[in-house]
């Protein structure tokens, strides 16, 4: 029952309603990959991004605190998440955390309509881990200077990764492979 319910709060159980589910607005995942990729939804928030001539999906930042405090206190980690949503511009959905016994460690995800930010602590460690991933007018790179500020971090290693600036490579290469079969026809009928 618990993984039932881990699923709902994620909005991810199809039997059940969730406020994940009632935010789809019945839209298919990637229905309007063609149109983002174009550029034509400038009114959403979750257009793709264009930056040094490189259009991508968003920017998804893998940041590592290490010596970092309060990782085991839940009310100081969800404000700070929302702080980070704040100072990116993004836009909340739904947080939630779980907090590990005995340990005290913290895993848990802010889910934005930009993305997520989700977070993983070790506080036997002074550890944590988090993702930052966001795409359209939201700043992620806002939200290292929380986190480090945050949780009082003595250092914080950052990576990035720009999801899906291979779309329009691997678009080229679909549509080409659509076409293949086509082109060899002709070629037969030619011969």
């Amino acid at each position: 029952m618990a993984y039932d319910d881990t699923l709902f709060q994620l909005g991810m159980d199809l039997t059940r309603s969730s406020t994940a589910q009632k935010e789809d607005f019945g839209t298919a995942p990637g229905a309007h990959i063609d149109e983002l990729v174009r550029g034509s939804h400038e009114d959403r928030k979750d257009f793709f991004i264009e930056r040094d001539g490189i259009r991508y999906a968003g920017s998804h930042l893998i940041i590592d605190l290490f010596g970092a405090k309060r990782l085991d206190d839940l009310k100081h980690i969800e404000r700070t998440l929302k702080r980070c949503v704040d100072v990116a511009g993004a836009t909340l959905l739904h947080i939630h955390l779980h907090h590990f016994t005995p340990n005290g460690g913290v895993s848990g995800v802010a889910v934005l309509s930009e993305s997520h930010i989700s977070i993983h602590s070790w506080p036997e460690a002074d550890y944590a881990a988090l993702d930052v991933f966001m795409c359209g007018d939201a700043k992620p790179h806002l939200t290292i200077d929380v986190l480090k500020h945050a949780f009082e971090a003595r250092d914080v290693v950052v990576k990035e990764h720009m999801r899906g600036e291979e779309l329009a490579e691997m678009s080229w290469k679909a549509a080409s492979d659509r076409q293949a079969p086509h082109r060899q026809e002709k070629v037969r009928r030619a011969a």
